[in-house]
């Protein structure tokens, strides 16, 4: 597998990121910095069930770019499927008329 699929296909273990609000709170500079440096997130449990996942800004940009894409093949796939296409050519015709 290449670097880039690797980077983008993971195996999600993060029954070793799971914590407690406790750690979280007596701990908070730490977990910024090794959720930053791992680039995993945490999850926080409050009460024995898990409330709230942390994670660095760097994975949450690039998560939600990923999204933003995955919704815009889904668009791209629901006009397929409607019929709602024209040709390559078309498509270029219209971009060239627009500039004139």
């Amino acid at each position: 597998m290449t670097r880039l699929n690797k980077d983008y296909i993971q195996s999600v273990h993060y029954s070793t990121q799971i914590k407690p609000i406790s750690y979280l709170k007596a701990n908070a500079a730490q977990v910024l910095r090794d959720i930053a440096q791992q680039r995993e997130p945490m999850i926080i449990t409050q009460n024995g069930e898990a409330t709230a996942v942390i994670q660095d800004i760097a994975s949450y940009e690039s998560s939600q770019n990923t999204l933003a894409l995955l919704k815009i093949l889904a668009l791209g796939n629901q006009q397929i499927e409607q019929g709602r296409v024209i040709s390559a050519a078309n498509a270029i015709a219209r971009v060239r008329q627009r500039k004139s």
